[in-house]
């Protein structure tokens, strides 16, 4: 696998990544909730803003995708099929080489990913009672540390 910058093709294959993906680990969601969030989704795909990055397969395969304002991590979603694969761990480690120290939110509810991200480094340093757009999902909010740097040193 390897990672590379998202290119123009890439952006609808990468709103159905994200689909398959929330569809898989986001259960706290309603279909509802979903089919609301895919335009903003698309949207944010579509922006020149965020850094973005994609995760192939070695035949090619898109895997899933990074997005990044800065050091913080907006998004990182991966096919369902590619869990577990460690494509998660690579992206993370890209990011940090990109830019040191990393943050990144993610949904109280979504136990899974909360692991992921602690074993991958990341520590809890405070939460929202809602998500960005005032919606009632709770976020966690985590830092990574910057290679070399302890938590109590940051």
């Amino acid at each position: 696998m390897h990672i590379r910058p998202i290119e123009p093709a890439d952006r609808e294959p990468l709103a159905d990544v994200w689909l398959r993906s929330v569809r898989a680990t986001h259960t706290f969601l309603s279909e509802q909730d979903v089919q609301s969030l895919l335009p903003l989704v698309r949207d944010y795909l579509l922006s020149e803003e965020p850094e973005f990055w994609v995760l192939c397969a070695e035949s090619g395969a898109l895997m899933g995708f990074m997005g990044m304002s800065g050091s913080k991590m907006d998004a990182l979603f991966l096919d369902p099929q590619f869990h577990r694969s460690g494509g998660g761990r690579r992206l993370v480690r890209h990011a940090q080489e990109l830019r040191g120290e990393l943050t990144t939110d993610v949904n109280e509810q979504n136990p899974a990913a909360l692991r992921f991200y602690e074993a991958c480094g990341f520590v809890v340093e405070g939460r929202s009672e809602v998500d960005d757009a005032g919606r009632p999902f709770p976020l966690l909010h985590l830092r990574l540390p910057a290679p070399g740097r302890t938590t109590s040193e940051s």
